[in-house]
C-alpha cells in the first residue's frame, strides 16, 4: 500500500479493501506472473469484482517486474486495493533506477507492448519512486463494489404494500 493510502488509514481509521504479496523474482517469470494473476483473481472474486481487465494489467505489470525490475535474490511486491470505486493494482520491485516507459515496438517484435496495453486498460497508470532503491508501477480501474445480500432477515427498512 502506499504512503499517501497508509496516511489516511492511520489519521482517519479508514479501512481499504486491500490484498499484498510478495513473489520471487527469478528467471522463472512467466509462471510467477501467471500466479500474481491468478492470486489477484482469487481475490478480486472474493471481493465480488469483475476480474477483466484487472487480469491482464496484473499480468503485464508482474511481467514487466520480472523481466525488467529483477534483481537477483529481491523479490517484487503486487498490491491490490479498493478505495470509492476505483480498484488500483500496484507492482513494486527494486530497480528503482531503471523507470517505465511505453514504447513503440518494431511490428514483428515479439515483446514490449506491456505498457501500451496497460495504457489502453487502465483507467489511469503511472509510476512512482519509492524508498531506494524501489519503483512502484500502478495502474487503476473504475469498478463498482457488488450491493451488500439481501439477508432475508425482513430488517432492509422497506414496508410492506398494500396494508
Amino acid at each position: 500500500m502506499n504512503q499517501e493510502i497508509a496516511d489516511l488509514t492511520a489519521e482517519q481509521g479508514v479501512q481499504f479493501p486491500n490484498f499484498s504479496v510478495l513473489l520471487s523474482s527469478t528467471r522463472r517469470g512467466a509462471r510467477l506472473a501467471r500466479l500474481a494473476r491468478l492470486l489477484a483473481e482469487a481475490q478480486l472474486r472474493r471481493w465480488g469484482l469483475p476480474t477483466e481487465p484487472a487480469n491482464h494489467l496484473v499480468a503485464e505489470l508482474a511481467a514487466n517486474a520480472i523481466t525488467h525490475g529483477r534483481v537477483p535474490g529481491r523479490d517484487f511486491r503486487l498490491t491490490l486495493y479498493v478505495i470509492g470505486d476505483t480498484l488500483r493494482i500496484e507492482v513494486s520491485d527494486t530497480r528503482g533506477d531503471r523507470l517505465p516507459a511505453p514504447q513503440e515496438p518494431a511490428e514483428d517484435a515479439e515483446s514490449g507492448r506491456g505498457l501500451l496495453i496497460v495504457a489502453a486498460l487502465a483507467d489511469r497508470w503511472g509510476v512512482n519512486e519509492d524508498r531506494f532503491p524501489r519503483k512502484r508501477v500502478w495502474a487503476e480501474l473504475r469498478c463498482s463494489l457488488p450491493e451488500p445480500a439481501p439477508t432475508g432477515s425482513g430488517t432492509d427498512g422497506s414496508f410492506p404494500q398494500g396494508t
